[in-house]
């Protein structure tokens, strides 16, 4: 979060615009302010220069995949410790350990339902995980 501002940065990675158009929506009418990336090394770009205070994350996009992207993130001392929820229509028992084991934070399956997504911010942003200042 930043200093005197109660927004919240998230960035929103998918390779198809439907998907970043929906959850932009979402994030948006809920005051959050939302950057996008099409691919994971996209991703990787931007939180060179803007570390979000939350990222959803495709698991299945070209040049760079979920997986290979936050593996890099974990890396970077100024996104080691973002959230980062998997954000995927592969919504299976394997699907969803593998991305835990990988380093995302949540499984948030598509399409996406506004209620889980309440519950996933409120986790992060109000009196889960992590809060920052």
């Amino acid at each position: 979060m930043r200093q005197g501002d109660d927004s919240r940065v998230i960035l929103v990675v998918d390779d198809q615009e439907g998907n970043r158009e929906v959850l932009r929506m979402f994030l948006t009418e809920s005051g959050h302010i939302v950057i996008e990336a099409r691919n994971g090394l996209d991703a990787l770009n931007i939180c060179t220069n803007e570390c979000p205070d939350l990222i959803f994350m495709d698991l299945a996009m070209p040049v760079m995949d979920g997986y290979e992207s936050v593996r890099l993130l974990r890396q970077l001392p100024q996104t080691r410790d973002v959230p980062i929820v998997a954000y995927t229509a592969y919504d299976t028992p394997t699907h969803r350990e593998r991305t835990l084991r990988t380093g995302f934070n949540e499984f948030l399956s598509k399409p996406i339902d506004s209620k889980r997504l309440d519950l996933v911010l409120d986790r992060f942003f109000n009196g889960g995980a992590l809060k920052r200042t």
